[in-house]
């Protein structure tokens, strides 16, 4: 249906044009002139203003309607359409009403546009339907002299269960995003523990390895002193040895330990064996140091005084080794060289 027109200026002779319009002036029905904004007079009778059109931005709203996406959802949309007349002269005459015309393309556009495109393209990508349906308009009305600038959807309808669906499926992507946030946030916290723990251990290990080492390093020093010990210890008796009076100090020393080692082992031990003078303690102490010369004066065959062929001299001492040995090697002779009596 086509709107109704607007009551158009009667000739008056002398006429003020506004600022962008365009009074188009037809003499004897015919296109005459276009008025330029100010001052214009025309000539009664034969000059008629036959259309007056606004070159100013021009905004219009499209009506609600229905359209079929690609998925086959019905939609409601509706919109707003801004445009401007280009050239007056073909706005004029070259379509009878240029607004409802572009008002119409505009729809149907819109219409063939949603078509191509699905549901979540339709509601996501609404600047790029926009754009296409303001190239479709603009190489449909340029025969027209009117440019469109934009063209904006206001507002979309689903039907009501494709609205019901969308909330579902909304409601289940939050309940999945926040499930797979919380198996995350568990993942992370078991991660985290199962990294303390490691570090936990691998530091405890590292203590444990440093506190053996330690207590090793200060046994070697503690061995090592008491053996430093030991030594001067050793080296300042042998000193206290070899100078004066110092082998009967040592004497004194071997016949204490003597008496001394014979008690403890009546304490301690139930069974022993002593020597037959245990009552007498003089001849233990002369037995002790008896022993002490003999072992501190007896010397290897090899080191002592012997003839110029390498035997021993005869009146040279020997250590009780010797003749501990000696007597073995004697006592294995006469058991070799024993026979038993035969029987008659």
């Amino acid at each position: 249906m086509t709107p109704e027109r607007k009551s158009l200026p009667r000739n008056t002779v002398i006429k003020f044009v506004p600022q962008q319009e365009a009074w188009i002036v037809e003499r004897m029905g015919r296109f005459h002139r276009m008025l330029e904004p100010g001052l214009n007079i025309l000539i009664p009778i034969i000059d008629r203003i036959k259309y007056v059109k606004t070159l100013k931005e021009t905004a219009v709203e499209v009506p609600s309607q229905s359209a079929i996406t690609q998925d086959n959802v019905t939609l409601e949309l509706d919109g707003v359409l801004y445009f401007r007349i280009m050239d007056p002269f073909k706005a004029s005459y070259g379509v009878e009403d240029a607004e409802f015309a572009i008002t119409q393309l505009a729809q149907t556009t819109m219409r063939a546009e949603i078509g191509q495109m699905t549901l979540d393209r339709t509601l996501a990508e609404r600047g790029h339907l926009n754009a296409n349906i303001v190239d479709a308009i603009n190489s449909a009305a340029e025969d027209w002299g009117i440019r469109c600038l934009r063209y904006e959807i206001r507002d979309i309808h689903p039907p009501a269960k494709v609205v019901e669906s969308m909330h579902q499926q909304v409601s289940a992507e939050r309940t999945k995003r926040a499930q797979i946030l919380e198996s995350e946030g568990a993942r992370q916290a078991a991660i985290n523990v199962a990294e303390g723990r490691k570090q936990a251990t691998i530091l405890a290990s590292e203590a444990e390895k440093s506190e053996k080492i330690n207590m090793a390093a200060g046994e070697a020093e503690a061995i090592l002193l008491k053996a430093q010990a030991s030594a001067k210890g050793i080296e300042v008796v042998a000193r206290a040895i070899n100078s004066d009076n110092g082998s009967d100090a040592v004497s004194m020393s071997i016949a204490e330990k003597y008496v001394e080692a014979f008690g403890k082992m009546a304490k301690e031990g139930t069974t022993m064996i002593v020597p037959s003078a245990t009552n007498d303690a003089a001849s233990m102490v002369v037995q002790a140091l008896s022993i002490y010369k003999t072992i501190n004066k007896a010397k290897p065959s090899g080191s002592g005084p012997s003839g110029s062929n390498g035997r021993d001299l005869p009146n040279a001492p020997k250590s009780i080794k010797e003749e501990i040995t000696n007597d073995l090697v004697e006592a294995a002779k006469r058991e070799s060289s024993f026979q038993e009596p035969r029987d008659n």
